[in-house]
């Protein structure tokens, strides 16, 4: 519970319309797109960096922890308030703050949607380049926080390649800015070290990204397969031979007969699993690529690849891919949303997998992922009123999570760790490794009130979160 005097300072802060403290209000902010839920006492939604100071120290104050939340689209529970306190939502810090194209840069408060900044500037031809399947929801803020990806991340990265500097708010209320316009400044690269580092360090308020120039020519392909594995095999060999798309992701024929219903994007309902391709770059250069992804595809096992023939069709594609999640929501009343990733050559052994862990645990498990990074996200349908459901899904995701690893894969390649994959984390790295991360978790947050109880392993038995004796003595559940 937050004391009456420390609420007092809070709304004295954000005004009477910033914050939100009643239990029906709470309830909307005790979940994020994960599974799990927790309460926070309150809500505030500070303006400005200095709104972000005071709260910071009024809660530093009295020893309140404070999670920092954009749009609550992110799935690993990363703004999940666990330990209760405040949580600080940037929607108000909305605001593009420059647009410098002639050094492709931006600079943008937190709360600034995804989307919203490529509307900003695709007149002039450019464009923000990250795009999380949520981007028209998710904030650039809460983007930084989780490091999030995309289907384009194949060619152009994840979000920490297009962050070139933060101004970021300590919890005990010091500012500092890393970074700027610039490539490469001198010293320590701490705006790489704070992006992904899922709120748990610093809170970010202000953010410098790239810009990018948009194509001369995109071309949109969709490969059908009556085999899932050929899916798997056609994205090993297109890297095999040196072919780098934008964008390759995979639907398997339990999703994209999901999708289809529900967006009519045009993906055949008999299909075992379809490839959505993207290429983009100079016309003639698009132009052969498609010609040779058309061999890799066929010698594959393909029985058919369509090329887009106007944007109103590539639209429509990746409508249907990028509103995936909603469909799912049309046929399931819950899902589970994974995020594991393997290597390229690992894909169609990981699917035959994820079908052994859905016939053993009797759940559903469709597949829609990037497919060109095998970056893998099996959705796992499952009732949850149904007694022990939930449960099952989730053991049903960690099987396959701990797959992941075995072949040389990692536990998220977007979504973060947050409070649901925390416990792997001892699977994934060494003790003095966990230690050395710890270490720099205590560095940033002595009192560790920075979102706790993420990223770090805390002990399945209590859930002590195993950090500072002073801060856990309060965090035991």
């Amino acid at each position: 519970m937050i004391q009456a005097e420390a609420r007092a300072k809070l709304r004295a802060v954000v005004g009477a319309r910033g914050y939100l403290d009643r239990p029906e209000d709470l309830l909307l902010y005790e979940y994020d797109g994960s599974v799990d839920k927790a309460r926070p006492d309150m809500v505030v939604f500070p303006r400005s960096t200095e709104d972000v100071v005071a709260i910071v120290r009024i809660t530093n104050e009295y020893s309140i922890p404070i999670v920092g939340r954009g749009s609550g689209t992110g799935l690993s529970g990363g703004a999940i308030p666990r330990a209760g306190g405040v949580i600080i939502g940037f929607s108000r810090m909305n605001r593009i703050l420059e647009i410098d194209l002639e050094n492709e840069r931006a600079v943008v408060q937190p709360g600034v949607v995804n989307l919203d900044l490529t509307l900003a500037v695709q007149g002039d031809k450019y464009f923000y380049a990250p795009d999380p399947s949520s981007q028209r929801a998710c904030t650039i803020g809460g983007n930084v926080a989780e490091n999030a990806g995309g289907p384009h991340t194949l060619a152009y990265g994840v979000t920490t390649n297009h962050v070139m500097g933060l101004e970021v708010v300590l919890p005990d209320g010091t500012v500092f800015e890393t970074g700027g316009k610039e490539i490469d400044g001198p010293g320590y690269d701490l705006t790489g070290l704070l992006t992904g580092s899922e709120g748990t360090m610093a809170l970010v308020t202000k953010i410098t990204v790239r810009l990018m120039r948009a194509p001369e020519m995109v071309k949109t392909l969709l490969a059908v397969y009556d085999s899932a594995d050929d899916c798997g095999r056609t994205v090993a060999e297109i890297t095999a031979r040196a072919i780098t798309p934008v964008a390759v992701e995979m639907l398997d024929g339990v999703m994209l007969r999901m999708v289809e219903e529900a967006t009519h994007a045009g993906f055949p309902m008999d299909a075992a699993g379809v490839l959505l391709i993207e290429l983009e770059g100079l016309k003639e250069a698009v132009e052969e690529q498609v010609e040779q992804i058309r061999e890799v595809a066929m010698a594959c096992g393909a029985r058919e690849l369509r090329v887009a023939r106007t944007a109103e069709e590539r639209d429509l594609l990746w409508k249907g891919r990028k509103n995936a999640f909603g469909a799912v929501g049309r046929v399931s009343t819950s899902y589970y949303v994974q995020d594991g990733v393997v290597p390229r050559k690992q894909i169609a052994g990981t699917l035959r997998k994820i079908g052994e862990v859905a016939e053993r645990s009797g759940l559903t498990i469709s597949n829609i992922f990037h497919a060109g990074d095998g970056n893998m996200h099996p959705i796992i349908l499952f009732d949850s009123h149904k007694p022990g459901d939930l449960e099952k899904a989730k053991a049903a995701g960690e099987s396959i999570l701990e797959y992941c690893i075995s072949v040389g894969g990692s536990i998220t390649g977007e979504h973060g760790v947050g409070m649901e994959k925390n416990e792997l984390m001892s699977q994934l790295f060494t003790p003095e490794t966990l230690d050395m991360i710890r270490n720099f978790k205590n560095l940033f947050d002595p009192r560790n009130r920075l979102n706790p109880g993420k990223v770090l392993p805390t002990g399945k038995g209590c859930l002590e979160i195993r950090q500072p004796p002073l801060a856990a003595a309060s965090l035991v559940y």
